[in-house]
């Protein structure tokens, strides 16, 4: 059995986007992500101050754009 390295930071692929990855992640400008998240129609948490949101939820809005387009 090999001893295996530690993984590093980048390595490791994100659960949880701060507003401005997600808006890099959807290619949409940080105003119009808060005007997404303040109307529901992207999920978030809240972790203690700060609101995160799912990289799950950022898919499952682009799915609503692909089914809307169908």
């Amino acid at each position: 059995m090999t001893k295996r390295e530690p993984l590093t930071v980048s390595e490791i692929a994100p659960v949880l986007y701060r507003v401005e990855e997600a808006a890099e992640a959807l290619r949409l400008g940080r105003t119009i992500v808060y005007e997404l998240i303040r109307c529901g129609r992207l999920r978030t948490v809240k972790v203690g101050t700060r609101r995160l949101v799912p990289v799950a939820a950022v898919r499952e809005y682009a799915a609503t754009l692909e089914d809307g387009a169908a």
